[in-house]
């Protein structure tokens, strides 16, 4: 048999490069002599560098010390692929996973992702692709914009803080000093397709995840809307919203927004990597309804059934509005007789997953 593994990462327990080991580890100890294909995805958060890691070997990552999203400095890596184009991820740089808990949404910031953008920039790179996932900050993208080389002031002329704080005090917005955008453009990925402002905007839906309470909220929107107000680029642009407005500011950068999930994959190749497989596992930490709509698993499904793949899905829980309509379907929880089991060990379960589904596969035979 041929197997692709293409899952998402399992948020909080196992990045994806691992998880598709995992599982795959658990599949070679029942068919050793299956070809089993491993292609770690993402959505544009976190794991986008190790999908193209894995997609791309001769691929170089680049060291780099930044300043994390409050202000303490984070060791990070972006990723120079063989045709000079550089990866860069916000999850990373300025990702609420590296807040472990301490979430400050007025103060967090995207300093650290424009420092990353801006040490590929000066590398030389031929064009960007921008992961913007996972996000701690609603900035508006001031802060990797800031480290591009504009000014946020206020009214006396004198820089703003950091993060959503600083929006609030926001009054002019100077760009004359940014870096231009690489030749080949700069491509952000994203599976949020939020607007800037209002009810369903960027402070309203996402601020209260990352630690906004009413007043925030209220507070954040309004200075995106000041943000929007300064900048010459669309607020209304499906994906403006995402990662705190982030996707807005690279917007006025000259970036172009794209859905995460289906533009990692053919970016890698996927939908080559998958032609004549039997079977595709893919699989993320939560499996529901939510996630036909544009999702990892959704994706990587929709190129198995076009390539007349059988399907299968591993996930941390299968909830009951979830469609395994022609989906053989794993839960870690159901396999380690709780959630709190699954989350303790998901390397174990993981790799349980990949022998259920490979003695399941020998029953068939």
């Amino acid at each position: 048999m041929r197997v692709v593994v293409a899952p998402d990462s399992f948020k909080g327990t196992c990045p994806a490069a691992e998880a598709a080991r995992t599982i795959a580890d658990g599949w070679t100890g029942m068919r050793s002599d299956d070809e089993v294909v491993l292609r770690p995805m993402a959505d544009g958060g976190e794991g986008t560098l190790d999908a193209f890691a894995t997609a791309f070997p001769e691929a170089t990552r680049m060291p780099v010390r930044v300043t994390g999203p409050l202000g303490l400095p984070v060791d990070a890596a972006w990723l120079l692929l063989p045709d000079g184009t550089g990866v860069v991820e916000l999850a990373s740089t300025s990702g609420i996973e590296l807040l472990a808990g301490d979430l400050r949404g007025r103060d967090a910031s995207t300093l650290g992702f424009g420092q990353a953008i801006r040490a590929a920039v000066d590398h030389g790179v031929s064009r960007l692709i921008l992961g913007i996932g996972s996000s701690a900050s609603t900035d508006g993208g001031i802060g990797a914009l800031t480290a591009l080389g504009a000014r946020f002031t206020d009214a006396y002329d004198l820089s703003i803080p950091p993060g959503a704080a600083g929006l609030e005090e926001l009054a002019k917005a100077d760009l004359t000093r940014l870096r231009p955008a690489p030749s080949g453009g700069v491509l952000v990925l994203t599976d949020v397709t939020k607007r800037l402002t209002g009810r369903r905007g960027a402070a309203a839906v996402f601020g209260p995840q990352k630690g906004l309470d009413a007043g925030g909220v209220a507070r954040a929107d309004e200075g995106l809307a000041r943000l929007a107000s300064l900048l010459d680029a669309d607020p209304d642009v499906p994906g403006a919203g995402a990662a705190g407005g982030c996707g807005f500011g690279l917007l006025a950068w000259g970036g172009r927004l794209v859905g995460g999930a289906a533009e990692i994959g053919a970016l890698t190749g996927l939908p080559a990597a998958i032609e004549g497989a039997d079977l595709v596992i893919t699989g993320e930490g939560s499996y529901d309804g939510q996630s036909a709509a544009g999702k990892t698993p959704a994706y990587v499904a929709g190129l198995a059934r076009e390539a007349g793949a059988r399907i299968a899905v591993v996930a941390g829980r299968i909830a009951d509005d979830a469609d395994v309509t022609g989906i053989e379907a794993v839960s870690l929880t159901e396999l380690a007789g709780s959630a709190d089991a699954a989350m303790t060990d998901t390397r174990h379960w993981l790799q349980a997953a990949g022998e259920r589904l490979a003695a399941a596969q020998g029953e068939d035979d």
